[in-house]
C-alpha cells in the first residue's frame, strides 16, 4: 500500500471515530474527497480493510453497506448523561428551527429588495415623471391662455347639429335600403351587381361607421 493510500486509510478511520455515526462508502468519499484525494474505489477498499481489521464496524442492509466507528473504544454513557444529551439535542433543535425561520424571513426580504428599484433607478424615474408633469403643465397653461375657447352654448349647438345630421343620415340610409330591397325582389342578378350598375356607394365601401346619438 502506498503512503498516499495509508494516509487515506488513517484519515478515514479518524473521520469515522470523530463523527461516530453511520456512513456509506459513498458518503465518506463525498465528504473526504478533497482532503484525502482517494478515488471512490480506493475508499471502498479502505473501509472494507478497516472493517476486516476490526477497527470499524460494518452492517449490511440489502445491497448497501454501512460503516461506523468501533463502539468498544468509547466509554459507557450513564442514563443521566443520555438525558442531558437528549435535552441538549432538543435545545439545539429549537435553535435550528428559530434560525431557519429567521433565514426564510430574511430570504423573503432579500427577494423583495432585489425586485425593488435601486436609488439610481428611482432618481431616473422621478426625473422622467417631473419632465412629463412639466410638459402637461405647459400644455395646460397654453389651453388656459388661449382666446378662442368654445362657449358651452356653442358646444351645445354643435352637438345638436351633429345629432340632426346623424338622424338624417340614418333616415336616408333606411329609405335607400328599402328601395334596393324592393328592386332586388324582381332583379335577376345579385345585390352587388345591382349596386355597381346603379352606381350606388355604401358606407362600407368607404369604411364609414354611423356614429351613435
Amino acid at each position: 500500500m502506498s503512503k498516499k493510500d495509508s494516509a487515506g486509510v488513517a484519515q478515514i478511520l479518524a473521520y469515522l471515530n470523530e463523527k461516530n455515526r453511520p456512513f456509506s462508502a459513498q458518503d465518506v468519499f463525498s465528504n473526504l474527497q478533497k482532503q484525502c484525494g482517494l478515488g471512490k474505489t480506493a475508499v471502498v477498499k479502505a473501509m472494507e480493510q478497516l472493517a476486516q481489521e476490526g477497527k470499524i464496524q460494518e452492517k449490511v442492509y440489502g445491497k448497501q453497506k454501512i460503516y461506523f466507528a468501533d463502539q468498544s473504544q468509547f466509554a459507557d454513557v450513564s442514563d443521566a448523561e443520555l438525558k442531558k444529551m437528549d435535552a441538549r439535542i432538543a435545545e439545539i433543535s429549537t435553535e435550528v428551527q428559530t434560525i431557519s425561520q429567521s433565514c426564510r424571513q430574511l430570504d423573503t426580504e432579500l427577494k423583495e429588495l432585489n425586485s425593488s428599484l435601486t436609488t439610481a433607478e428611482l432618481k431616473a424615474q422621478i426625473q422622467e415623471l417631473q419632465a412629463e408633469c412639466s410638459g402637461y403643465r405647459e400644455r395646460l397653461d397654453e389651453i388656459k391662455s388661449a382666446k378662442n375657447h368654445v362657449t358651452p352654448e356653442e358646444r351645445q349647438k354643435v352637438y345638436k347639429e351633429r345629432d340632426t345630421y346623424v338622424k338624417e343620415w340614418r333616415k336616408r340610409k333606411r329609405l335607400v335600403t328599402d328601395m334596393v330591397e324592393a328592386i332586388l325582389e324582381g332583379y335577376p342578378k345579385s345585390k352587388k351587381q345591382f349596386l355597381e350598375e346603379a352606381g350606388i356607394e355604401t358606407d362600407e365601401d368607404h369604411k364609414v361607421t354611423m356614429p351613435n346619438i
